[in-house]
């Protein structure tokens, strides 16, 4: 049994690996489309052998840290730079930054996303309408809460030649996040503020 385990757990780790490589070179942030490419590497396995989300995020890190570590900081420094840059911009609309950007992870081939507030998403539309920056239309699927999913309208555009998606909630979304795709608990989301708090603590580092 314990042998069983032990396997277990390094076919676990070994998926996550796997995952998190392939996150890594592509920039996606969808863990279940890692976890499928991941198998697709390794061959059919048992359900309970599948690594959580969280242990993907932490293979992860590690990767970065070993393979990315002479780029990977600097990269995300300017993500998170222009990530600021579009948050002044969108000031109006309470932005909060989410996703690999604010956790960390984020590198060359990584999207900006960023929450924003407002009564209707045609009011946001029109600001962008108003300040000639071209978008396409999106949808964003959410945890919410049990087993409800809810879709949400928003925005893709470039800023700096960086992907950047613009997710419109209501004025009331502002103090209910969706769940994290990672741990199921609220999204961590950061406003101007803190982000610019992070760029500074980052720089003291790379200095």
């Amino acid at each position: 049994m314990a042998q069983r385990k032990n396997k277990g757990w390094q076919i676990r780790e070994r998926l996550a690996q796997l995952a998190a490589e392939y996150m890594a070179e592509t920039g996606s942030q969808d863990y279940q489309l890692a976890k499928n490419k991941a198998l697709n590497q390794f061959g059919a396995i048992d359900s309970y052998d599948l690594p959580s989300n969280k242990e993907i995020q932490k293979a992860l890190v590690n990767y970065q840290q070993i393979f990315k570590a002479d780029s990977q900081p600097e990269q995300l420094k300017k993500l998170r730079q222009t990530a600021l840059e579009a948050m002044r911009f969108f000031e109006k609309f309470s932005p909060r930054l989410v996703g690999s950007v604010l956790y960390g992870t984020a590198d060359v081939n990584s999207a900006i996303y960023i929450h924003l507030f407002a009564e209707t998403s045609e009011e946001v539309a029109v600001f962008l309408l108003d300040n000639n920056i071209p978008y396409d239309e999106e949808q964003k699927r959410f945890h919410i809460k049990g087993d409800d999913y809810q879709y949400f309208p928003a925005f893709g555009f470039l800023a700096d030649e960086v992907p950047v998606h613009i997710v419109i909630f209501s004025l009331q979304g502002l103090h209910h996040a969706p769940l994290s795709s990672v741990d199921g608990k609220p999204m961590q989301r950061a406003d101007i503020k803190a982000v610019s708090k992070l760029i500074e603590q980052q720089h003291s580092t790379l200095i």
